[in-house]
């Protein structure tokens, strides 16, 4: 498996020898990670009460390495560091969410 930096290292050879960094504003790139991302939905889409990923793991993975592609360019142009963020997101909602209180519960930090 490669390793994150190398992977990071791609994704921005991949856009950098296009020049498509001019077109990878904050906007667009949320933009794009809504779209793809609603992409990644049309893979359950009509499923009924299937909501396994069974059988249509080839299309998710290629829809969510889109959305995951262009959260890398967003972090990017904005200057985060994408694991730093998460890290830190994850710190945040250990606090909103502890497992004493939503471990099997699904509601909202704001009801438990």
């Amino acid at each position: 498996m490669q390793d994150y930096e190398e992977t990071v290292a791609r994704v921005r050879a991949f856009r950098d020898q296009r020049d498509w960094a001019q077109f990878h504003t904050p906007k667009d790139l949320a933009i794009s990670i809504s779209l793809e991302a609603a992409e990644l939905l049309e893979a359950f889409q009509w499923s009924g009460q299937d909501a396994s990923a069974e059988g249509r793991t080839d299309q998710v993975a290629e829809e969510l390495a889109d959305v995951l592609i262009y959260c890398l360019y967003m972090a990017d142009a904005c200057g985060l560091d994408p694991l730093q963020i998460v890290n830190r997101k994850l710190e945040a909602n250990a606090k909103k969410y502890p497992v004493s209180l939503s471990r099997r519960n699904s509601r909202k930090y704001t009801e438990l």
